[in-house]
């Protein structure tokens, strides 16, 4: 059974810092191209950071460069955020993403249940 469950969510202050995990279980997590993604109340689900599953290279969401750090830990089947210097704009439900990226697991595709994040004074 497939399984992506995050954690580390909450109420930060504006500056702040969260880091967010997403522990996977059920399929072979080596495989997948790991993500996080965040839906604002209103907003349109958007990506946040993606590590690749090949090299565990990265890429950032504009908004979020410089100040969100995506890593994967291949060991522990683990993905996690951390996120610094959080704003108000940063509040969200913050989804973890598996999307297969070899064989033969190209293609397939899981999503956690998300976790609230809120930065607020």
């Amino acid at each position: 059974q497939v399984q992506l469950v995050e954690s580390g969510g909450g109420l930060v202050q504006p500056g702040g810092s969260l880091r967010l995990s997403c522990a996977a279980s059920g399929f072979t997590f080596s495989n997948y191209i790991m993500s996080w993604h965040r839906q604002a109340p209103g907003k349109e689900r958007e990506v946040v950071a993606i590590v690749w599953h090949f090299d565990g290279s990265t890429n950032y969401a504009n908004s979020v460069k410089g100040r969100f750090t995506i890593s994967r830990d291949n060991a522990n089947n683990t993905v996690y955020l951390q996120m610094n210097s959080l704003k108000p704009e940063d509040t969200a439900v913050y989804y973890c993403k598996a999307l297969g990226g070899r064989s033969p697991d190209s293609g397939m595709e899981y999503w956690g249940k998300g976790i609230l994040v809120t930065v607020s004074s």
